[in-house]
């Protein structure tokens, strides 16, 4: 059956003027009607954090739970519910900071979630607070002096936990997003999609350097399994592998053609170069990787225990309550 972007939205959102949620929120509604799972099979569960009202304003089901803890009550829905089409919204703090440890092992279990991070390097909702994506010397309400602190790079924190899908989109980028989202839905486990966005209040410009469609020619590279690394406004750039790293040419400069170009693999289980692909862009000249980086198979936890529970069911003498007690020695009360 085909839905409309329509058919997915409620309410009216509460967030700021320009705040990257909304662009992000008009993105997901777009994705799931292109989808095409019924809203009352879908749920969407969100934590703590300015993004995490976003089960709000969705027509599905949905929970805004306590802080951190969006991942471990979509597992259980997930486990719980197979069928149902679970979405997983954090924010960079609520996500990774007190929702690390659930984070890490929601990748580790491989748990068949669509896990969206949107990621503004700020606490919002808390007015202004470093958060564990802040880069270091970053001057907050909480660090007036610039943290001393290294940020977490999700990527990274993802492929370390096993993860097997990892994509990056920016929220001002409608198609880029819908595209990611819905390769996530496609992709069986754990899928992490990290949303770049700005907070006008707090943290406003912080991806700048990918946020226009101007920028996004110039600092980005858009990441398609089996084709050619390429960017620039004119796709005169691309990206080479030099021994165990990556560097940039020209196209046309000292003899190098597009067939010289490395060929993204996101199928690849040896995470080696998209690792790399998605470490990107931090103030080392290389561009921003967007799309889907990340995107092998492997099995999933809530298959593996469903599974689990029917070979032991099929190897018990009883199947329901009334056949275990038949188990035993009865005895008849009269």
């Amino acid at each position: 059956m085909a839905y409309t972007a329509q058919e997915f939205k409620k309410g009216q959102p509460r967030w700021c003027p320009g705040c990257g949620d909304h662009f992000f929120l008009a993105s997901l509604h777009k994705a799931m009607a292109e989808i095409g799972v019924a809203p009352w099979n879908t749920a969407v569960i969100s934590g703590i954090g300015c993004s995490s009202r976003l089960p709000h304003y969705m027509a599905t089901y949905g929970m805004n739970t306590i802080h951190g803890r969006a991942a471990a009550i979509a597992t259980g829905c997930k486990v719980t519910n197979p069928d149902l089409a679970v979405w997983q919204v954090s924010g960079d703090g609520d996500g990774l900071a007190i929702g690390g440890n659930h984070f890490i092992h929601a990748n580790r279990r491989n748990i068949n979630l669509n896990m969206i991070l949107l990621n503004n390097r700020i606490y919002g909702l808390t007015k202004g607070q470093y958060s564990p994506t802040s880069p270091r010397g970053f001057v907050s309400k909480s660090s007036p002096y610039g943290t001393v602190e290294d940020p977490f790079r999700p990527a990274e924190l993802c492929f370390g936990a096993r993860g097997h899908f990892f994509a990056r989109a920016v929220a001002t980028d409608a198609a880029g997003t819908v595209d990611i989202l819905k390769a996530a839905y496609n992709h069986k486990g754990a899928a992490v999609c990290e949303i770049l966005q700005n907070c006008v209040i707090f943290n406003n410009g912080t991806h700048d350097a990918v946020y226009s469609k101007e920028e996004r020619a110039k600092n980005a590279i858009y990441c398609k399994h089996g084709e050619p690394l390429l960017f620039g406004e004119n796709n005169e750039y691309g990206l080479m592998q030099e021994g165990f790293g990556l560097k940039i040419v020209k196209i046309g400069e000292n003899g190098v053609t597009e067939k010289d170009i490395l060929v993204h693999d996101a199928h690849c289980e040896d995470n080696t170069l998209q690792l790399k692909l998605a470490l990107m862009g931090n103030g080392d000249g290389f561009p921003v990787a967007l799309g889907v980086i990340r995107d092998v198979d492997a099995p999933t936890y809530d298959d593996s225990v469903t599974a689990q529970i029917e070979e032991v069911k099929s190897m018990k003498k009883y199947h329901n309550f009334s056949e275990l007690l038949e188990t035993n020695d009865i005895w008849e009360v009269k």
